[in-house]
């Protein structure tokens, strides 16, 4: 049977799947795997494989986006396709989704929790007042582009939230860490000035969300490098203008200093 099943497996352990995902999956003949865009917290691919019942065969990113293997498989064969969080969050994702559609392969897409939605909740912030989602990568051989510092610099005149992705190198097991990120953001300041990051700029950390280590803090620059973190996968999330009870949010669920609250007051 020819079929292509998009499935997101949430944000930790293969219990992070919705039972619809989960029965989908053991019904097909083949299933492929990628962790480049994201990684699935404390799971390995044994564990997921017990609780699929099937082979997961992982694949590196030029086989998703170069190769066409996920494709003719699925011509003949119903095939599934997972990732960590949500499966369509990635436009290589949705570039597979329209090939199907282009050969005639029926799909199905089986969301599955997201960082795009997990962060914010778990701060107590309102998640339609997020401007532009932006990454910080690796800086390579000196090299730092200033566009993710434009981008978050004008979601900050706007008073919106921003959230701060971190680089992932799987096949390199590097995983960007908020101490990193926050010196990213900091070395761009003195190189561009704009004022997005100053001493008294409050910067929130969510480490491992989804997890048994799931673990928010809200502080300043400074303080926070100072902090135990926690492990990754972390996400960044620099806040704009304030509801008071993000504010309030912030300070009892993310330590935030309770100055935060007289300011939106």
């Amino acid at each position: 049977m020819s079929e292509l099943i998009f499935a997101g497996l949430g944000l930790s352990g293969v219990d992070g799947m919705t039972v619809k995902a989960l029965n989908a999956l053991r019904e097909c003949d083949v299933i492929f795997a990628e962790f480049y865009t994201s990684t699935l917290i404390g799971t390995s691919i044994g564990d997921l494989e017990k609780a699929l019942g099937k082979k997961v065969k992982i694949l590196h990113r030029a086989q998703v986006e170069e190769d066409d293997v996920i494709i003719e498989t699925a011509k003949t064969e119903r095939v599934g396709f997972v990732t960590a969080g949500d499966t369509m969050s990635a436009t290589t994702h949705v570039d597979l989704l329209i090939q199907a559609a282009e050969e005639g392969i029926p799909t199905k897409v089986l969301h599955g929790v997201s960082i795009f939605s997990a962060c914010p909740t778990s701060l107590g912030l309102q998640p339609y007042k997020f401007g532009r989602t932006v990454t910080l990568p690796f800086i390579e051989n000196g090299y730092q582009p200033c566009s993710p510092y434009d981008h978050l610099l004008a979601n900050k005149k706007e008073g919106l939230h921003s959230m701060v992705l971190l680089d992932i190198r799987a096949d390199e097991m590097r995983y960007m860490t908020a101490h990193q990120a926050i010196e990213w953001l900091l070395e761009g300041e003195k190189k561009w000035n704009g004022g997005l990051v100053t001493d008294e700029t409050l910067i929130c950390v969510a480490s491992r969300i989804g997890s048994k280590e799931e673990k928010v803090i809200a502080g300043y620059p400074k303080d926070l490098l100072r902090t135990d973190l926690g492990e990754p996968l972390h996400t960044l999330v620099i806040p704009g203008t304030l509801h008071f009870m993000e504010a309030y949010a912030l300070v009892h669920l993310a330590g935030a200093p309770e100055s935060i609250i007289e300011e939106e007051d």
